[in-house]
Order: C-alpha cells, then structure tokens, then sequence
C-alpha cells in the first residue's frame, strides 16, 4: 500500500461520493507465485495489514483475488466480464501500468473499451512521483518499495509508503544474550520484509498503544555466531531512561510494531564483545538522537509525521 495505491483509492472514493460503496481488488499471493515461484517477489506485508490499509485509505471492502489456473488462463474479455457480473461497478479506476488476462494481454486500452461495451466508464489515474533523499525522482511502485528496502534505505521506502516501513509481529525468546550485557532487546518474529542486514533507527508500538525508542538490529549477528536473520530492538522511554517491560504484559507473545526511521550503519563482525558493546551504545546514542530529532524530546510520536510526504 503505497503513495500510488492511495491516489487511485482516493480518486474513486471522489468519484462516488461518500455515500458510494469503493471495492479494492488485489491478487493475493503474487500471480507469479504460481505462474514461476522461483521469481515471485517477496511480500512487504502481510495480507492481512495490507487489507487493513486498503480499508484506512478509503476501500468499504477488499476482494482477494486468488491466482488459481482458471484465472490466470481467462481472456481479457473473460476477466472484465466477471469482474463486471460480480461487482457491478459505474466506474473502473486503475493506474497506467496495469495489465490483465492470460499472458498480460489486457492494458488500461483494452480494459477502457471493454468497459465502455458495458456501460462502465474507466478512470485511468497517472504514475505518482516521490523524490528521495538523494533528489532523485521515482515512481511510487511495490518492486520500487522492494528494492530501497533491499539496499537498507528505508527513509527513501518511506517517501514511496507515505508512512515508514513496519515490521508488524510477535516478541518471541531470543538466545538472551542482550540482557547478560546489558542491552536487553526484544525479538521480533515477524512475516513483514525485512530491510538490509545492518542497524536502523525507529519506534517500536506497543501493545497499549504507547512508543518507545528503538535501536534496531537486522541480520545473523556474526558477532556472536548466530546463524539466522532476525530484527531485534533494544528499547527506550523518550526521556532517555531504559524500558522495561510493564506488569501486565508476559514476557513473550506479545505484539509489537516497528517502524524503521533510517538506517545508521553496516552489520559488522567485531573482535570481540567488549567492542561490540562499545558500538552498540555509540549507536543507541546517535539513534537517540535520530529520532528526538524528528518528534522532538516532550512531542507523543503518534500524532507526529516524522517522515514527511513529499510526492507530487
């Protein structure tokens, strides 16, 4: 759910009014999941707080649809016409790029004219441009959103989100190796695309609704030999003071949102623990800093726009 994808649900919802019902339709999983797993791209999210995006930027409902066979294998003709006999829409929106049917062999053309056929009229909506950190222009796109998100930069995924990317999931027990050097954190199992190995600055979401601090670390840990990529965060309350974890809350299974402010460095294999301690408080320092500097040290960072929008 990207800058583009809330410029075309927000030219429907003005095209029917308020009191007129918006449909959004997305393939779920990718087509090419079946069509060539070996080449499908990987999800930013999952489907479920896709759909709750949808639905916050102006869908009355979603409709999954599933990549069986059949459906892959219908003509444009074939597609149009169910899409019509089940929805029955007054107006089609849909960005330039869009393409349908078996073999792609429908575009927005195509689509216009079987539409006009049946009296339903198609609003064609332009590519939505954003400018990154570097000045470059770019249209707003998932694989655009992939690759920033693949090369750690993910202030520049922000300006193509419209929001900073989050990692949605669940605290889970981690090798607690962080709290027998004093930097507790809490791990994050999370079906949310992860950005670059390397350590980030953020907010973490928690499960009352309140933020704290966040430095956050991707990867395997070479350090310490871990094996696997996971996202774990230390945390810390906007004055500056440690978190802990409330009373009420269990020590794992709980619920946790990570939004991923901007990268600070590499992941490194360091000599020892004692220099890796080092870096790690260097960085819990400049993270600090990081993120006071966007919401300020008194502001409630829900009601901030730390990442703001900037796309045309």
């Amino acid at each position: 759910m990207h800058i583009g994808h809330q410029t075309i649900l927000q030219r429907a919802r003005g095209l029917v009014g308020v009191d007129g019902r918006v449909i959004a339709a997305t393939f779920w999983p990718h087509p090419m999941s079946v069509l060539a797993p070996d080449r499908a791209p990987r999800e930013i999210e999952p489907i479920d707080q896709r759909k709750q995006r949808l639905m916050a930027g102006g869908a009355d409902e979603v409709v999954l649809l599933e990549p069986s066979p059949d459906l892959l294998a219908m003509t444009p003709e074939s597609f149009v016409d169910r899409m019509i006999d089940e929805h029955e829409p007054t107006v089609v929106v849909e960005g330039t790029d869009f393409h349908f049917g078996a073999r792609r062999a429908g575009n927005v053309t195509v689509l216009e004219e079987l539409c006009r056929l049946q009296g339903v009229s198609v609003e064609v909506v332009r590519p939505v441009v954003t400018s990154l950190t570097d000045q470059c222009e770019v249209v707003a796109s998932s694989t655009m959103t992939r690759w920033l998100l693949e090369n750690g930069r993910v202030r520049d995924a922000a300006f193509v989100l419209g929001r900073m990317h989050e990692l949605v999931g669940t605290v889970v027990q981690g090798d607690q190796l962080g709290r027998t050097i004093g930097c507790p954190t809490v791990n994050l199992k999370t079906e949310s695309m992860l950005p670059a190995d390397g350590v980030y600055a953020g907010v973490a979401v928690l499960p009352d609704g309140s933020e704290a601090i966040a430095a956050i670390n991707i990867g395997a840990r070479p350090t310490v030999q871990g094996i696997d990529r996971r996202a774990e965060a230390h945390l810390l309350n906007f004055d500056g003071s440690a978190w802990s974890l409330p009373d009420a809350l269990d020590e794992y299974g709980w619920a946790c949102t990570i939004k991923l402010m901007a990268w600070v460095r590499d992941e490194v294999k360091f000599d020892s623990i004692e220099t890796m301690m080092g870096q790690i408080w260097r960085d819990v320092d400049k993270i600090r800093g990081i993120v006071t500097r966007f919401v300020g040290p008194t502001a409630h960072p829900r009601s901030s726009e730390p990442i703001p929008s900037n796309h045309v």
